[in-house]
């Protein structure tokens, strides 16, 4: 074999080897998600937590029965949030926590917005006694692209936790609840939640993609280094 053979076999080889464990790879990471997602489900099975339980960011995703008095005054309404294919707000109140010195954020649903003003808001009913908010815990409200700090009124792109407890100045804690239930029989906003998109089609179609690039690239080298030298010689 010439020189110029065992290049274009070196090659040939190391393309495709590298193009397996990218294959390998992305099925892994789908594997991974798969396994956070079980790992989510056992979490949320787990029985509710209540207000002195609450505090830890390890308790991600657990379900809660909490107790408190919304600080509606600091209602944030997250804007460009869609939900059952309309364009409206995420409604964030902090919740202060019965029987605590602390607050919570509280994702308490969707609301439509004015097209025709975008600067008008929709009515909310917000309690001024005490309720009992239902949900799970999260880490923070979803965040969207956005240029600059954004504004800190009340529609906001997007709200950073620990700027807003800076700027509000309520003692949060590191979690945020993502209300399951409404907490009073005025309460109009829609909860459909979508479930977390864990993107396993992405992952498995990419590994698809790369183990088609490695068997072209073995069947090629076989083709043009093998076979066709083979019949060229045929008589």
């Amino acid at each position: 074999m010439t020189g110029r053979r065992w290049l274009v076999l070196l090659a040939a080889l190391l393309s495709a080897a590298l193009t397996a464990r990218l294959g390998v790879w992305q099925l892994d990471r789908a594997a991974q998600k798969i396994a956070l997602q079980a790992a989510i489900d056992a979490e949320a099975g787990k029985s509710a937590l209540a207000n002195a339980e609450l505090g830890s960011r390890e308790q991600l995703h657990r379900r809660v029965v909490l107790r408190g008095h919304w600080v509606a005054e600091r209602t944030v309404w997250l804007d460009n949030r869609p939900m059952d294919g309309h364009t409206g707000f995420f409604v964030v109140t902090p919740l202060r926590l019965a029987g605590r010195d602390d607050v919570i954020l509280v994702q308490r649903g969707w609301a439509p917005r004015n097209q025709l003003d975008r600067q008008q808001l929709p009515p909310l009913a917000t309690s001024t006694g005490e309720v009992v908010v239902q949900g799970r815990l999260a880490a923070s409200p979803s965040r969207l692209y956005e240029l600059g700090e954004g504004s800190p009124g009340a529609i906001r792109q997007n709200l950073d936790p620990a700027a807003f407890a800076v700027e509000s100045g309520l003692k949060l804690l590191p979690l945020t609840v993502v209300q399951a239930a409404a907490d009073s029989p005025d309460d109009t906003l829609l909860r459909h939640w979508p479930a977390p998109d864990l993107g396993l089609q992405k992952h498995y179609g990419y590994a698809f993609q790369w183990f088609a690039l490695c068997a072209l690239i073995v069947g090629l080298y076989v083709w043009f280094q093998l076979l066709r030298p083979r019949l060229r010689q045929q008589p």
